[in-house]
């Protein structure tokens, strides 16, 4: 049997021979022993955003879209209103879950390359009183631009209105600080900068915000204060769990903790990024987002001009040498998007760019 590729992707990612040997164990799943492995994930979340104190960690089965519909449903009232930032797909997406909620919201939209701007969102705050919360993409992933959550969240509480972080893409990697971010909800999953395995989402819900909330949720499953408060009373989940999830997840952050936690998670993630632009330079491959606002995280690329380059033979010449890449998500541009992150590092970087020069030097491919 070959080697597995290396996910090179925004999630799942490549996980560590440790992760995934702790998904051989069956647990049972209103066991002590696996009580106490969920209590433990739960602590070490809210530890790595120092949020113990002010927040609690619910988490959830699925992925972290249904982690982010579970906290819109829960948190705002069904005659709330959120403003929703967009620039990129998954704030498209945190627009369409207000749609579908039937909560009333106003999207503001801004270019692709520009992080969102918090005197807008001030000034938008100010106009309308009615906009009970703010919705933002931490790191929008469809093309890795990093927005300014500090910045946004000082004018959210000036306002006295709620936050809610969409931070799929940078929780455990880019530093957040809830004793210095003010937020309602924080959003992430198992599957991201933790390196875990994909299936469980989780929210950090600010307390009093979660105990007020009872009666909000139109949804049985996606109700997080009946999660959390079923949670807090038995120590179990409402609803089976995925056990082998969460004892990877358990497994991850034993390792996270290992490597030195976020910094060293995040100088990791910086050097990838740094190498795999600089090596795609070499190529002639330019970079959709500016320096000032890419995240170490996941990088887009304009696709090469050139009629020999299509994507899909690409793509499958760069995996027969052990590389997984992923598709553009833009309309506008066509891109393709390397990742940054999962447990990978400089030689495993390195050797990607070198598989991307093969794969163009094979389809001779010349006008980059």
């Amino acid at each position: 049997m070959r080697d597995a590729p290396i996910l090179l992707t925004p999630g799942p990612l490549t996980t560590t021979a440790r992760t995934r040997q702790a998904m051989l164990m069956d647990w049972g799943s209103w066991d002590a022993d696996f009580n106490t492995t969920t209590a433990s994930v739960c602590e070490q979340l809210l530890g790595i955003v120092q949020a113990s104190a002010s927040h609690c960690c619910v988490p959830l089965q699925g992925s972290g879209t249904f982690a982010v519909e579970a906290a819109i449903a829960t948190l705002v009232p069904r005659e709330g209103k959120v403003l929703v930032l967009i620039n990129g797909a998954y704030g498209e997406r945190l627009a369409k879950i207000c749609q579908v909620l039937g909560r009333r919201f106003t999207p503001v939209r801004s270019d692709e390359v520009r992080p969102t701007c918090a005197a807008e969102v001030d000034r938008l705050l100010a106009d309308d009183p009615t906009l009970t919360h703010v919705a933002l993409i931490h790191c929008e992933t469809s093309t890795g631009i990093l927005n300014p959550l500090v910045d946004i969240a000082e004018v959210v509480a000036a306002h006295g209105r709620g936050l809610i972080i969409d931070a799929m893409s940078s929780f455990g990697a880019l530093p957040i600080d809830a004793r210095q971010v003010r937020f309602e909800a924080l959003i992430a999953a198992s599957g991201k900068c933790l390196e875990g395995v994909p299936g469980m989402g989780f929210v950090l819900a600010e307390k009093h915000a979660l105990s007020a909330a009872a009666g909000n949720a139109q949804s049985l499953v996606l109700d997080l204060h009946d999660q959390y408060q079923y949670l807090a009373r038995t120590g179990q989940w409402r609803f089976t769990p995925p056990t082998h999830v969460v004892a990877a997840l358990h497994a991850a952050l034993e390792q996270y903790q290992q490597e030195g936690g976020l910094a060293a998670r995040h100088a990791r993630y910086q050097e990838n990024c740094r190498i795999l632009l600089e090596g795609m330079a070499t190529l002639g491959l330019r970079s959709f987002l500016p320096s000032a606002c890419q995240a170490p995280i996941i990088v887009t690329f304009h696709a090469p001009r050139d009629a020999r380059f299509q994507f899909k033979d690409f793509y499958e010449r760069v995996k027969a040498k052990g590389f997984i890449l992923y598709p553009g998500k833009l309309t506008e541009v066509e891109t393709f998007r390397v990742g940054c992150i999962g447990a990978v590092g400089p030689t495993q970087m390195h050797a990607a760019v070198d598989a991307v020069a093969q794969a163009l030097r094979d389809m001779h491919v010349v006008d980059i």
